[in-house]
């Protein structure tokens, strides 16, 4: 009896001492900050995975934070330029916005890559460099000198090559075409000889419509019914080798990111965290069956020609080269994420079915 009560009043005294541990790790924690912050998008909220990335994390954030921390989301052209954010965040013009990463690279080039990489990392692959190895300390370091503290905040799926009037067949039929293509595939299109320009994604079907494209290029299947492309270019190529994963982020200043406590930071990256998960199985989910739809609205969808693909591939080396060498950042991420994937190759190799075996023989494509 005597063991059993001195057990007894050791446990408790246990866990007394525990409870005014926590009570005093509770007392001492940064409190979440009240932030009421209105944030541009560059994409539609209505566009699936793409759009409705931000919105969704916005929610979570105000659901975790008790409703203090609130984003009012506002649609492109609303309150800036759609493709402005990463500018007006630099400026100090708005405290944060949400946009892919890319559309600066005039300024910074080697923001492309972390945006999307020509044959380049995967999306699995490359959240694994940002999170595990050297992709988000490059981030940063990259940023850091514009007062620009960009986080991950979706990652989606491959792009389709693009929307077509007519089936590319040869690489001959490449040189002059009028194309919409941004960041490094846009420049690697221009390689071949391609006519590219950039334009945001509600100008695209009307460009279409009265041959101001020939073709473009632009998302997911999803979000490409949902601009209507189908209607106006009726073959759809693949795979999407300029864009083999599509990265948005959360673009905050600065200083404004510096007058944030940790808890709240904190906070900010793990609900941004969950907006890259949520982004990559909605995009992954949802493809299938819009793909599967194009045949009945007289779409034909099939892979670019390997000869086309090929051009593309040397076209590939012969720009990344030349950026490396004009910027040595742009050479230094690079040159990790390379790294990386050849490291992991024997991995992706052998660990995983080949393509041809990973899905039920009845349902493989033609």
């Amino acid at each position: 009896m005597t063991f059993v009560k001195t057990l007894q009043s050791t446990s408790m005294a246990v866990s007394l001492a525990s409870a005014f541990s926590i009570t005093g790790l509770a007392a001492s924690a940064e409190e979440v900050q009240e932030l009421k912050w209105a944030v541009p998008i560059s994409f539609s909220s209505n566009l699936t995975a793409l759009g409705d990335t931000l919105p969704w994390v916005a929610e979570q954030l105000k659901n975790a934070s008790g409703g203090k921390i609130e984003f009012e989301v506002f649609e492109p052209n609303k309150m800036i330029p759609a493709l402005s954010v990463f500018e007006s965040t630099a400026t100090g013009q708005i405290e944060v916005g949400y946009s892919w990463m890319g559309y600066e690279r005039g300024q910074v080039p080697a923001s492309a890559l972390f945006g999307a990489t020509p044959f380049g990392l995967e999306p699995a692959q490359f959240i694994a460099w940002m999170y595990q190895a050297d992709g988000n300390a490059l981030l940063q370091e990259l940023f850091e000198p514009y007062n620009v503290h960009p986080i991950l905040c979706g990652v989606i799926s491959p792009e389709a090559a693009g929307w077509f009037k007519f089936p590319i067949e040869t690489v001959e039929q490449l040189a002059g075409l009028k194309f919409r293509a941004a960041g490094l595939g846009g420049e690697i299109m221009k390689e071949v000889g391609m006519s590219v320009t950039v334009l945001p994604g509600g100008e695209l079907y009307q460009a279409l419509e009265t041959g101001v494209l020939d073709a473009t290029e632009f998302s997911l299947p999803t979000v490409d019914e949902q601009l209507g492309f189908y209607q106006v270019a009726k073959y759809y190529h693949l795979p999407g080798w300029h864009q083999p994963s599509t990265s948005q982020y959360l673009y905050i200043n600065g200083d404004v990111w510096d007058d944030l406590n940790k808890t709240t930071q904190s906070l900010i990256e793990t609900s941004c965290m969950a907006g890259v998960t949520y982004a990559m199985a909605r995009a992954e989910a949802l493809q299938g069956a819009v793909l599967n739809s194009f045949e009945d609205k007289g779409v034909t969808a099939e892979q670019l020609p390997e000869e086309v693909l090929q051009k593309f591939r040397d076209a590939t080396e012969v720009v990344m080269t030349r950026e490396a060498e004009a910027d040595p950042m742009f050479a230094k991420i690079y040159g990790s994420m390379m790294a990386f994937k050849a490291e992991n190759a024997s991995w992706h190799a052998l660990g995983y079915l080949p393509r041809d075996w990973a899905w039920d023989n009845a349902s493989k494509p033609e």
